[in-house]
């Protein structure tokens, strides 16, 4: 069964493989198309570009999401009640207590981020601050200071970073190659032509593939935070309660966009039916039956 620590080795070496891979990834890409474009100094930007992004997602990715979801700090003055309830949770699971946001919005979320424990956020809407109750908000915080304990925070937002800006890079090129590319094709050679294919192709499938990776992580980070999470207020009943009141919400959140979907505790847009494969999320129903069953092993 999952414990509040289990991942956490797992996810530090999970974040610079990562972050390895996106540097060959993008230094392998900006070959291609500095090949496709007859310029070397695409390699040599790519190759800056890779680094200095690999940086800012992991020293500034925390701040850049908050950034883009429009969040406010909340002192202890403002809310003492919501202070006291994660300080509680900090406190049983050994962590330091997190710095809190909102984002006034009356859609029923939440989400946690920061590089590690010491710089750990969550955030709640004001919509999940008003309809939960005591326990039900319990679960949430628990589940939320479980992706800090496990370091999902790290992992799941650098990886918001990364595949923004390998969208980012492909939408770029893109544009280049339908509005600014050389067309004159008397002038390409036939190796140029085809690295122009392999370029295209590249732009097409990289963001999906990018995608598909970061929602299969976000997933699985949901099932294993939602058990420790239920550990660590020893009452699943209170998430599983939560998770039901956010499932009939059918209020999707301004603030959330297709980068920082998967960091919330359900998927923040509702009404939209999509294939499995392309969920932020698992099922909630899949969810809420996962804690109920938890609850049901302890009464036995």
């Amino acid at each position: 069964m999952a414990t509040l620590y289990n991942e956490h080795d797992k996810n530090i070496r999970l974040t610079w493989v990562y972050i390895t891979l996106f540097l060959v990834f993008v230094i392998g890409v900006g070959y291609v198309f500095a090949g496709a474009m007859q310029s070397s100094a695409i390699l040599y930007v790519a190759v800056i570009f890779s680094v200095v992004t690999s940086f800012v997602s992991y020293w500034w990715s925390d701040k850049i999401v908050l950034s883009m979801s429009g969040a406010k700090l909340v002192n202890f003055e403002d809310n003492k009640e919501l202070y006291r309830v994660i300080e509680n949770l900090a406190i049983t699971a050994g962590l330091p207590t997190p710095k809190i946001y909102t984002i006034e919005d009356t859609a029923l979320n939440a989400f946690a981020t920061g590089r590690d424990p010491q710089h750990g956020v969550i955030c709640f809407t004001t919509g999940i601050l008003q309809t939960l109750d005591r326990t039900e908000l319990e679960g949430v915080a628990a589940h939320e200071l479980s992706h800090i304990g496990n370091r999902d925070t790290l992992l799941s937002t650098v990886v918001v970073i990364l595949v923004g800006f390998v969208a980012l890079l492909a939408d770029w090129f893109r544009h280049w190659a339908w509005f600014g590319g050389n067309r004159d094709s008397d002038n390409k050679n036939q190796l140029q032509v085809i690295l122009m294919i392999v370029a295209l192709i590249l732009s097409i499938l990289a963001p999906i593939a990018a995608l598909l990776m970061q929602l299969a992580i976000s997933r699985k980070r949901e099932f294993l935070a939602d058990a420790s999470g239920a550990l660590l207020t020893r009452y699943p009943e209170g998430l599983a309660n939560a998770l039901q009141k956010i499932s009939a919400d059918t209020e999707p959140l301004e603030a959330a966009n297709r980068a920082t979907a998967s960091l919330y505790i359900a998927n923040p847009f509702k009404g939209k039916k999509v294939a499995k494969l392309f969920m932020t999320h698992p099922p909630i129903e899949e969810r809420i039956a996962a804690l109920r069953g938890m609850e049901v092993k302890e009464n036995t």
